[in-house]
């Protein structure tokens, strides 16, 4: 696990501040209050700075520029690595630290590697994650796409920050949306023999049914005109979810997203779990039957109004299975179970906790998360439909069109509650305007950096022999101090759910990188120069390359 480097040093200039408190007696050590640091946002204040003075003022009954003054006179710069301590403003502390400081952050990444940033903040506590969970009825569209790779990219962090992962897909395949899709197979089929059917009112028209249709014709004929109405239904029920559920899996896995579960609605019917969670809430006193209905009492934990789980027709709303499910979930004894839907789902949040509440469970367990929608755009105008079926744009679409490297850092550039707008012309092109080419590029110039290297014969040392204090130009400590932050920025993204985070920050280090390839020669008539820059940018690719696989992007070694 990695600890952050700059802490180290936080922890040290802060431990030298309150020793200079004590020693100047303005406070016993008993009495010392919590030291507080921050970067200044203006580089030319230093280092680092401290509010420390301004906190004793009342304490001390002086002016803050004097107690700042008798700080920095008790203060031991040399054991705290500080260069200078300078009072601003009215009473602040600014230090300039001793740069090498942070050499150890590029001690830390050539020693772990691809595990640096690993951190223990989840302390293996047990995370579920439930996602995309497309109705398998027809292919995935640019909302489940979006929803696949920030819920995709937020389980890595999560992994990355020390959680037990689970990531689950929750398959809709009962009710009436796949008996909709079986008629409508039966229908294309019974057309596809010849034969007079009209499609089912809510039916599927899409080309992959007819597809289905002319598969079934060539491997079966027309036998199963002779099978029991009931028996036919059942087997394109099956055989249209077998085939819908395969090209749903071929395009996450495409798409670099796997599941570790996949999870049956009908299972919950199967093995009673429906009825039982109904039995619970009855012994609980939690629903009421009215006007020929079953109804969950929810307002009483927070919903603006009482649920229907049982219709006056005996049959049941969404609602009923979905709290049987989420009930396994908590079964399951996740720490937390994480859900992400779509805008339109926003509404069904304080039911489903509800629900939990009434259940007995710790509704706080439940986090759902909302991904907004998404808007194509292309030669500046908005674009609905897909060029090759002239139908809705499908994920499918989108990744023969764009590539899966811009899609998933497109999708995951936001946080996932803003809307996003994607041009697609700006995803393709290969300029620095293109974030995704412009961070990739910075990957593969270090490559071509190490190739000139091995070219002009320079053998690379190990770090140990390596003669770090030859680094000292300010693109360098800028570099170091950002590759420093990637703990904290994971430990961030993980307890926030925010994996745009990680573009944020992968984006920044490119852009350090770039400015420090245009500024200085890395291969220089300096030997040992030389060696202490290829190590550097050797710890810039790999930073790049991890935090580009925590978002599910590859980091090309040429382009």
């Amino acid at each position: 696990m990695t600890r952050n480097p700059l802490d180290t040093i936080n922890e040290r200039v802060s431990t030298a501040i309150g020793s200079a408190i004590v020693a100047a007696g303005i406070v016993t050590q008993e009495h010392l209050p919590a030291i507080t640091l921050e970067v200044p946002r203006d580089k030319s204040h230093g280092d680092l700075a401290t509010n420390a003075a301004m906190q004793l003022t009342k304490i001390a009954k002086r002016n803050p520029r004097q107690i700042a003054e008798e700080i920095i006179a008790n203060l031991n710069l040399a054991d705290a690595g500080i260069e200078k301590a300078e009072i601003a403003g009215p009473g602040f502390i600014n230090f300039k630290l001793d740069k090498s400081y942070l050499y150890p952050v590029l001690q830390l990444v050539h020693e772990q590697g691809e595990n640096y940033g690993r951190i223990d903040a989840g302390a293996g506590k047990k995370v579920e994650m439930e996602f995309v969970s497309a109705n398998p009825t027809g292919s995935l569209h640019l909302g489940h796409a979006r929803g696949a790779a920030v819920g995709d990219a937020l389980c890595n962090i999560l992994d990355y920050a020390g959680y037990e992962v689970t990531r689950e897909y929750y398959i809709n395949d009962a009710g009436n949306q796949v008996f909709n899709l079986a008629r409508s197979i039966e229908a294309r089929y019974l057309q596809e023999l010849g034969q007079d059917a009209e499609m089912p009112e809510d039916g599927y028209h899409g080309e992959d049914i007819k597809g289905f249709a002319k598969e079934l014709v060539a491997e079966k004929g027309d036998s199963l005109l002779s099978m029991h109405p009931g028996d036919r239904a059942a087997y394109f029920r099956d055989y249209g979810l077998e085939k819908e559920l395969d090209k749903i899996k071929r395009d996450l896995n495409r798409f670099r997203v796997k599941f570790d579960i996949w999870f049956s609605e009908t299972s919950l019917y199967d093995n009673g779990e429906v009825l039982r969670v109904l039995d619970e809430l009855r012994d609980r006193n939690e629903i009421y039957e009215k006007d020929g209905a079953t109804w969950l009492k929810t307002m009483q934990y927070g919903d603006d109004k009482e649920r229907v789980l049982i219709k006056n027709d005996g049959t049941y709303t969404y609602l009923t299975p979905d709290i049987a499910y989420h009930r396994d979930k908590y079964s399951r004894g996740y720490d937390t179970m994480i859900n992400i839907w779509g805008a339109d789902h926003h509404g069904y949040i304080p039911r489903m906790k509800a629900a939990m509440q009434a259940l007995g469970n710790d509704p706080d367990k439940l986090v759902v998360l909302i991904a907004q929608m998404v808007s194509l755009f292309q030669n500046g105008e908005k674009v609905k439909m897909s060029k090759r079926t002239g139908k809705a744009v499908t994920m499918e679409d989108l990744m023969d069109e764009v590539g899966i490297d811009a899609i998933r850092y497109f999708f995951t550039m936001r946080s996932m509650d803003s809307h996003l707008d994607f041009d697609m012309d700006l995803a393709i092109s290969t300029s620095n305007e293109n974030p995704v080419f412009y961070v990739q590029y910075a990957h593969a110039r270090v490559c071509s950096v190490y190739r000139q290297a091995e070219e002009q014969g320079i053998e690379l040392l190990p770090l140990a022999q390596i003669d770090l204090s030859k680094l000292t130009t300010e693109h360098e400590y800028d570099l170091l101090r950002k590759m420093g932050e990637l703990p904290e920025e994971i430990a961030a993204a993980a307890t926030g759910y925010a994996p745009h985070r990680i573009i944020r920050y992968v984006y920044e280090l490119a852009s350090l990188f770039h400015s420090y390839y245009r500024a200085e020669r890395v291969i220089t008539e300096d030997a040992q120069q030389t060696q202490a820059r290829l190590a550097l940018i050797g710890a810039v690719r790999t930073v790049i390359a991890t935090a580009l696989r925590l978002v599910g992007v590859s980091a090309p070694d040429k382009m």
